[in-house]
């Protein structure tokens, strides 16, 4: 392989690795714009009309303290992974039926992967 192609391939990885990643601002503004009215997160987050969302990735369902989970939640079971929250993102009730959650779905795999970068930035560290 020629040192151009080589660069070539480099770059067309690094591409497709910076769109997995997501955007935290695009992340952070699609927060705010469809999850924030019933969702937070940040210093100081706490349940409102679903629970908070710090620490989401890795958190176990229904596991809250301070939220009134469903019983269809709290029956799921789930472990909120990369994979499980975007098909929850995708469609909710098709993931846990019978869940509260007032929420369509997603079907944007960016918007997706933005909103999981930026919920990625409440992790404890």
């Amino acid at each position: 392989m020629s040192k151009t192609a080589g660069l070539i391939f480099m770059l067309a990885l690094a591409s497709q690795h910076a769109h997995a990643a997501g955007d935290v601002e695009a992340g952070e503004k699609l927060f705010k714009r469809i999850c924030g009215g019933c969702h937070q997160v940040g210093e100081g987050a706490r349940a409102s009309f679903g629970p908070q969302l710090n620490g989401i990735l890795g958190r176990a369902s229904a596991s809250s303290s301070d939220y009134q989970y469903s019983d269809a939640m709290k029956a799921a079971n789930l472990t909120w992974d990369r994979d499980t929250l975007v098909a929850y993102l995708e469609a909710p009730k098709k993931v846990v039926p019978g869940t509260r959650m007032i929420f369509w779905g997603l079907d944007d795999p960016e918007k997706i992967d933005d909103l999981l970068t930026y919920l990625q930035t409440f992790q404890a560290p």
